[in-house]
């Protein structure tokens, strides 16, 4: 049951909701989560929230609350906590969620970036909670929507890839031990990055073919003409801005629009730069099919140091796997099988799902492989191309998704 109740009657172990007012008065990134820690209630005591939303279905009630107040304190604990938030869950449970969530953050995206294009300002409570949203799926699974968010047509490029984007700076920022607070920055300007986009004529933007040199100018411009759109809209943040700015610059200075070089780019944004490329490179783009995720992985290692900051870099390989969920491999026993998830505690680990042997050149049994598992002597070998093989469902026996959309 929802009560609205004073944020004054807040006790630990009550569930909130929702935080009533405007975002900026509460220095939460989420607005729905279990109060259990002492000082996360002084800091909302201490905000400009008046009021709260609690649901007694998931913790105290405010009688609960009074009553535990004033009762002499028991001997022994007589019952449950409240039941926190969910964490992690297995990959095809989150799938089906996160693929509702790309629809939704898909749809959002689009009106959000017409409203700028029109000279509306953001709304920042609606990108405020799509960033939770999206944040809560990442810790439940990040492999998920990262993943799906991957898998976009060509003609809703733009607005997926600021959905990936955003889910990808959320877990490299979570993986680089930011604060709270800061992972909801990255997650926000990774939403936010490409709007500039927005200024660019449609027959460039998605021109199929490659661009004369005066409509790639066009294209560079994009930085700055999001700058420009966003600064009309008081509640973005300078990080945004920046990462909007500046996620094409590169560490040895050959980037754009401004030739930064080294620690001159913000953390934010040599974060941008590395989430920006890789799923730019892994996505199906009119003119061009996307690249295998661990060939991107590969290839982008390469140009660690020159184009990416090595530590972010290295941060974002722990975030998506030397393997990422979706890429297709060879293990020593000749057996071709797509990662279906990631080893928390190995890169080179994964869980593999096998369908065709490279001796045989014959589909196989479809079986999932845990290669950390105790008595696996099985191990990848060699990255593979769906192309190369004639392979064209190889996300649908990841993600269990028909393959209209896989």
């Amino acid at each position: 049951m929802l009560r609205r109740i004073p944020t004054t009657e807040l006790r630990l172990g009550m569930f909130i909701t929702e935080l009533c007012g405007s975002w900026i008065d509460h220095p939460f990134w989420k607005k729905r989560f279990l109060l259990q820690d002492e000082r996360d209630l002084h800091r909302l005591l201490d905000s400009g929230v008046a009021e709260v939303v609690i649901d007694t279905a998931r913790g105290l009630d405010t009688a609960v609350a009074n009553a535990e107040a004033t009762a002499p304190a028991p001997a022994a604990p007589t019952a449950e906590p409240a039941v926190p938030v969910p964490l992690r869950v297995a990959l095809d449970e989150e799938v089906s969620r996160a693929y509702r969530l790309c629809a939704r953050s898909r749809d959002a995206v689009v009106s959000m970036f017409n409203d700028v294009r029109m000279g509306q300002a953001i709304d920042a409570e609606k990108v405020v909670e799509l960033v939770e949203e999206i944040t809560e799926s990442v810790l439940r699974n990040p492999d998920a929507l990262i993943s799906l968010a991957r898998l976009k047509r060509a003609d809703e490029y733009t607005y997926m890839h600021s959905v990936a984007v955003c889910a990808l700076m959320i877990g490299l920022a979570r993986q680089l031990g930011l604060s709270e607070q800061d992972v909801q920055e990255a997650g926000i300007a990774g939403l936010l990055h490409d709007v500039g986009k927005m200024a660019i004529p449609d027959a460039v933007l998605n021109k199929p073919g490659k661009l004369t040199d005066s409509e790639f100018a066009v294209v560079r411009n994009h930085p700055e003409a999001g700058v420009r759109l966003l600064r009309d809209s008081p509640s973005v943040s300078e990080i945004a801005l920046d990462v909007c700015l500046h996620h094409h610059e590169k560490v040895d200075g050959t980037g754009y629009p401004h030739r930064l070089r080294g620690d001159q780019i913000s953390l934010f944004a040599r974060m941008g730069a590395v989430c920006d490329v890789y799923d730019a490179v892994t996505s199906n783009r009119p003119y061009k099919a996307g690249w295998d995720p661990a060939e991107a992985v590969r290839r982008m290692a390469e140009w660690s140091g020159s184009h990416f900051d090595e530590a972010v870099f290295q941060a974002f390989v722990k975030t998506v796997g030397i393997y990422p969920t979706g890429s297709l491999v060879r293990l020593e026993s000749g057996r071709i099988g797509v990662v279906v998830e990631q080893h928390p505690h190995s890169l080179l680990k994964p869980r593999v799902k096998v369908f065709f042997s490279s001796k045989s050149r014959e589909p196989i049994p479809q079986r999932v492989l845990d290669l950390a598992a105790p008595g696996v002597t099985e191990r990848i070998v060699a990255r593979e191309s769906a192309q190369a093989w004639g392979f064209r469902h190889v996300d649908e026996l990841w993600s269990g998704l028909p393959s209209a959309y896989a």
